[in-house]
């Protein structure tokens, strides 16, 4: 069976959010019996997106509502 988890890609400090968070994937590894394959990338997501998006601020791609802003980009 093959194996999902969310790993941390990168941590650093949001503006927005005004504190430091984890930007993080969830990754799918193949099952025993297919070795060759890659992992796959399924979704993204930052560790305070869900308190971003209770505030009156538009959020960011990685939480999920503003696809157009990703505040950590360059």
């Amino acid at each position: 069976m093959a194996k999902k988890t969310w790993q941390t890609l990168k941590i650093c400090y949001c503006e927005r959010a005004d504190a430091e968070v984890s930007l993080e994937a969830e990754v799918v590894y193949p099952v025993e019996f297919l070795p060759d394959q890659a992992p796959r990338i399924l979704a993204h997501r930052c560790s305070l997106g869900a308190e971003c998006n209770k505030s009156s601020k538009v959020a960011c791609i990685w939480a999920g509502t503003n696809p157009n802003y990703d505040p950590f980009q360059g």
